[in-house]
């Protein structure tokens, strides 16, 4: 069977997926999960800036991979510094950053909160670079047309 000069190196999609084994959106996907541990790793704020800028340009992207990676992210990402609020207001409550009960607040949340969210980061960049779907329990929102595989 002979083909076209016009097929010849071009990538033939099924099923929304390329022959090449990536699927579509999955660049954004990652590009997304990266981000999101970016904010929560190594640069918190200017990744979540970053983040945001992505989002709002590609939240309704056509590839439903790529925009179920972005909501979660953006969401988890707005959840965590929700988080990062709230323990400050506790510790500010509890008697300020010079009360002994402040280290104690700190160590449970980074050991608890900050690495689960690290810890589903992980899962999301694994599932995203697999090209599979993923839903970040409690603090994501389910993606409408793929649910949480």
């Amino acid at each position: 069977m002979q083909h076209s000069d016009a097929e010849v190196g071009q990538p033939i999609e099924r099923h929304n997926i390329l022959l090449n084994g990536e699927q579509q959106g999955q660049g954004l996907a990652i590009t997304a999960e990266v981000l999101y541990l970016l904010n929560l790793l190594l640069l918190p704020g200017l990744a979540f800036i970053i983040l945001l800028v992505v989002y709002l340009r590609y939240r309704n992207h056509p590839a439903s991979l790529a925009a179920c990676h972005l909501r979660q992210t953006f969401s988890a990402s707005l959840w965590a510094g929700i988080m990062l609020v709230l323990v400050n207001g506790l510790i500010i409550l509890l008697g300020g950053y010079d009360s002994p009960s402040t280290w104690l607040i700190v160590i449970l949340y980074f050991t608890t909160l900050h690495a689960a969210l690290v810890l589903l980061g992980t899962i999301g960049i694994a599932r995203a670079m697999a090209g599979k779907h993923f839903h970040y329990p409690v603090v994501g929102r389910r993606c409408p047309a793929h649910g949480a595989r």
